[in-house]
């Protein structure tokens, strides 16, 4: 979302020391996270307004003129254009020598030079609207029209950014940082904010004037539970002029594109307070009555952008007495469409559910600036304000328009949330003791209402944080801490002492079989959605009756959470077999029922969740894959530390193979399944010329074994020293006797051979073993390595009886 300051600043009085990168970096500790900082002023640098003195033909060039042009200096400028509409005391735009625009249509800057132009001198460029980033304020009819300023306020040499209400500053927001705070959808949320942060006061909107007398405009909601409120509002006396150049940049820098006066009031209303509205041309109204409902059965809408919806009963439209005019909350219809010929509109602004937007504009695939923020669940009172609002700028830009009916239908109000905050709470949750005035304080800047009594803060939240952002006092906590800042928390280290390495079998396990089915078996690891198309679901025959299904789906098939992992890997195998003829993939990952599963307290209730772990092998021989899959889960328990599993033959899964197929098991408890994908699942997956072999493992019935007690010694401090010795030894006398006399002399010991042969005597065989030995304070001299070999040698010939060999 884009953030005017020069809108913020109709709401809010900002220091002027406070610069926008400060206000960016606040905002994204405090509240939203602003992404980038634009000053739009900057790429209009040396480009002003120029009056046009005198037009003359160039000698050189039909299609060029010379213009004597006034830009501001001391003298005039010829400048060589080939505008078509171009005329004595014409204002336009010129860009000067260093000027960066687009020439001609070319996508790339060019910078502007003093040059000459078929033998004549040019100073800078006349330019047309797309050159010079104004297509959207001057939308040019054709290639060769330039912006004609006559009409508009300036004088020569003035910049054309000051001109054209260009000279602000725009922040960009990270829409996800404002996803739970619907109150920050427009500039007024944001100048809320800021007044809280930097302590200013927020200046009030307009109040809501209407003759009481006004007759109604006939409006029925036949879905008060959709349509919280319905305000309709007649006003005749409009044409479709061109709003103010204020407001139009206004609404380019939030992030749309003006249209005429009467849409541009609509968006302004959406942008400022962060209220959708809509328009719809009055005589277009059949019957003049709005009817507020589902659609009917096979009941179709006919879009502003020439796309035909087929509705469905549960979609909520805006319909007259005959047909409807557009889809609620969402987008208006080409029917009630704002034309040429429009004189007077039938004003709507509405607070639609939050749930039925998004299920509608999801199943339509149809997210709207509207939908957006109705999605975000807008409180009603809003809807006072936008109406205030517009209608203000109704009567300002059309001064002799007229209000002939209104209606208010209000079946449900959103009632302000009530919370108790317990100081010691804050104290305990903050980190921080805060005094009671600075907690007040705090609140009452951002529209709580707070009553102190006997150490308990009763809390009133805004109504425009009433509609879920703010419901438990954690929420309040929030509130308060980043306002303060987080910044203004002193950094207390968490009492943590690591005493020993923590020994987590399952997690070991699960690392295991991974780098066992990676490393091992050739197989490449695969990560898909939790969400499963019903198609290969149908096709795996897996039982959904307690499945879990999402109430706002990512498209209408992918409703139901995976209960096996079986159907996503047959979507897998279907998409790769175009790139491959064969391939090992696996995946581990949870699987979803219906039921409660608490990971922490009652209150963070979630379904059923279990760890499986799935995997396929895809080639032409059946009979090889089958053995190949057989033996990767046989051999699943050897290699990763784990009690043994085993196979039976008893019941199909429901995707396999009528013969080739196994159960398996652990104990007896069966644990999982592995077989031939049959002929049918694979004819529906679309898997064709091939086949597949699958297992599924419930890994969380696994049971790893007990881990083997390893001692750690460190590193020797000092250079070790490496010694050979060949010795004669009885015949009977074995490795560990040696081993066993010695080891506690040396650092290590190591078996080099044994030789038995014509120089060693008869009963009598030869040993080579490598000894390391080393001191633990110092490094080894030449006489402590001698005698410390004479003592090793000493105690074998004592214990082995043990000579040292003669070459």
């Amino acid at each position: 979302m884009k953030i005017s300051l020069n809108w913020v600043k109709r709401y809010v009085d900002l220091p002027k020391d406070l610069t926008a990168k400060q206000i960016a970096y606040d905002l994204t500790l405090r509240t939203v996270e602003v992404e980038s900082v634009e000053y739009t002023k900057d790429k209009f640098h040396d480009i002003v307004v120029g009056k046009i003195l005198e037009v003359k033909d160039h000698p050189n060039a039909d299609s060029l003129k010379i213009c004597i042009t006034d830009i501001g200096d001391e003298t005039p400028v010829q400048i060589v254009c080939g505008g078509e509409n171009l005329y004595k005391d014409e204002l336009v735009v010129v860009s000067k020598p260093g000027a960066e625009v687009y020439w001609h249509g070319e996508d790339q800057l060019v910078k502007i030079k003093e040059t000459k132009m078929r033998g004549e001198e040019s100073y800078g460029m006349i330019c047309g609207a797309t050159e010079v980033y104004l297509d959207q304020l001057f939308p040019p009819k054709t290639e060769r029209e330039i912006v004609d300023l006559t009409g508009i306020k300036c004088k020569p040499g003035d910049e054309i950014a000051d001109v054209v209400y260009m000279d602000d500053v725009v922040l960009e927001i990270d829409n996800k940082s404002l996803t739970n705070r619907p109150d920050l959808w427009g500039h007024y949320g944001v100048a809320r904010e800021l007044a809280a942060i930097y302590d200013l006061k927020l200046k009030d909107l307009p109040k809501l004037k209407l003759d009481s007398k006004l007759p109604k405009y006939k409006v029925e909601i036949k879905e008060p539970k959709k349509c919280n409120r319905y305000t309709a509002t007649e006003i005749e006396g409009l044409d479709t002029r061109k709003s103010p150049l204020w407001m139009q940049a206004l609404i380019i820098n939030g992030g749309m594109r003006p249209i005429n006066a009467i849409v541009d009031i609509t968006n302004y209303i959406m942008l400022g307070v962060g209220q959708p509205s809509h328009a719809f041309d009055r005589t277009h109204v059949e019957g003049e009555k709005i009817i507020v409902r589902n659609a009917k059965k096979d009941e179709k809408l006919l879009l502003l952008d020439d796309k035909d919806l087929d509705l469905t009963e549960d979609d909520l439209v805006i319909a007259d007495a005959k047909s409807p005019l557009g889809l609620a909350g969402i987008k208006g219809g080409k029917k009630d469409s704002i034309l040429e010929d429009t004189t007077g509109v039938v004003f709507e602004i509405a607070n639609f559910t939050a749930s039925d937007i998004r299920r509608t504009d999801k199943r339509f695939d149809e997210k709207t600036d509207s939908s957006i923020r109705y999605e975000k669940a807008i409180d009603t009172e809003r809807v006072e304000q936008g109406l205030a609002c517009g209608l203000e700028l109704f009567k300002e830009i059309f001064p002799d328009c007229k209000i002939v009916s209104f209606t208010d239908e209000y079946p449900i109000k959103t009632e302000r949330v009530k919370i108790d905050v317990e100081q010691e709470f804050l104290d305990v949750r903050l980190g921080k003791v805060l005094d009671r005035k600075t907690i007040e304080k705090v609140l009452t800047s951002l529209g709580y209402d707070v009553k102190y009594e006997k150490g308990v803060y009763h809390v009133v939240a805004p109504v425009w944080r009433s509609t879920g952002d703010v419901s438990i006092k954690d929420d309040v906590m929030g509130d308060i801490a980043r306002i303060l800042s987080f910044d203004s928390f002193d950094a207390k280290p968490l009492p943590v002492r690591f005493e020993h390495a923590v020994i987590q079998p399952k997690e070991r396990l699960e690392r295991n079989l991974r780098e066992y089915l990676a490393f091992r078996c050739g197989f490449n690891e695969i990560f898909t959605y939790p969400w499963i198309d019903e198609k290969y679901i149908k096709a795996a025959k897996i039982d959904t009756n307690k499945a879990v299904r999402l109430a706002t789906p990512p498209a209408p098939e992918l409703a139901i959470l995976r209960c096996s992992l079986i159907p996503g890997m047959l979507e897998v195998v279907a998409k790769n077999l175009r790139y491959y003829n064969e391939f090992r993939v696996f995946q581990m990952a949870q699987v979803f029922e219906d039921g409660e599963y608490y990971e922490s307290t009652e209150e963070e209730t979630l379904p059923i969740h279990k760890q499986y772990l799935t995997g396929c092998i895809v080639g032409k021989n059946a009979k090889d894959i089958f053995y190949e899959i057989k033996g990767v889960v046989e051999d699943m328990a050897r290699y990763n530390h784990m009690e043994e599993i085993y196979f039976t033959h008893e019941e199909k899964p429901s995707w396999a193979d009528v013969n080739a197929y196994l159960n398996i098991k652990l104990g007896s408890e069966e644990i999982g399944s592995l077989g031939l994908v049959s002929v049918y699942t694979m004819s529906e997956s679309k898997i064709k010329r091939t086949n597949v072999a699958m297992f599924e493992i419930n890994v969380d019935k696994l049971v790893p074994l007990d881990s083997r007690t390893n001692e750690f010694k460190h590193l020797p401090q000092f250079p070790l020293v490496e010694k050979d010795l060949s010795i004669l030894v009885d015949d009977d006398v074995k490795w560990e006797d040696i081993t066993k006399v010695i080891k506690s002399k040396v650092k290590s010991i190591e078996f080099i051979e044994e030789y038995r042969g014509n120089q060693v005597p008869v009963g009598k065989k030869s040993i080579t073993l490598r000894v390391k030995i080393g001191n633990e304070d110092s490094t080894m001299t030449s006489d402590e390595i001698n005698t410390k070999m004479n003592n090793i040698m000493k105690t074998l010939a004592n214990q082995c009886k043990a000579v040292l060999r003669e070459e």
